[in-house]
């Protein structure tokens, strides 16, 4: 995992609890606190959801909640902004395809 441990400004990261996640039915850990976008970065997952029209990849970019372009399928509810969601034990985090509408995700197969 690829995370800043030391930081400039803010200093030096303290001891959090690790945590289990599932991405798209793989494991994964995170720290809680993190948001769901840093512990999937820090686990190279790059790609978060897939535009409507045409079908084209999208990941982290503003990282303030202002775009979509982060957002996924977590715990079965669609356009989660992954940039300020923070992740919890167990939580199921899932690629998102267009809307995330249930009917689109088995098209998008």
């Amino acid at each position: 995992m690829k995370r800043i441990i030391e930081h400039p400004i803010l200093g030096k990261e303290k001891k959090r609890k690790k945590i289990k996640i599932i991405v798209n039915g793989k494991n994964m850990y995170a720290y809680k606190g993190e948001t769901i976008a840093a512990a999937l970065i820090a686990n190279s997952h790059r790609g978060f959801s897939y535009t409507h029209r045409f079908n084209l990849p999208r990941g982290f970019f503003c990282g303030i909640g202002q775009c979509t372009d982060c957002s996924m399928i977590v715990n079965g509810v669609p356009n989660i902004r992954t940039c300020v969601t923070r992740v919890e034990e167990g939580m199921i985090i899932e690629t998102q395809y267009g809307y995330g509408d249930k009917d689109e995700n088995n098209e998008g197969s």
